[in-house]
């Protein structure tokens, strides 16, 4: 079960809350009966210890055992600090 965690690469869309960050993933989906391609977002709320995280960094997270109410995921590394 411990490598079959799912991971995810997303922007940090909020990190106002304590040890907590809110990170929106972003994929393309190709749409049914025209075939554009679509943007579709989804966000998840990851544990963040070190409250290291700011508005619009690029983070890699990954599914963990549930850590509150709507947390279970926690952030692996910051992959780009936002500009």
């Amino acid at each position: 079960m411990r490598n079959l965690r799912k991971e995810r690469v997303g922007t940090v869309t909020s990190s106002k809350m304590d040890k907590s960050i809110v990170v929106m993933v972003e994929r393309r989906v190709k749409h049914a009966k025209y075939g554009k391609f679509v943007k579709k977002s989804s966000s998840f709320v990851a544990h963040d210890e070190k409250n290291e995280c700011n508005q619009g960094d690029t983070v890699k997270i990954m599914e963990t055992r549930p850590l509150s109410k709507r947390k279970n995921w926690r952030l692996v590394e910051i992959l780009e600090r936002a500009k």
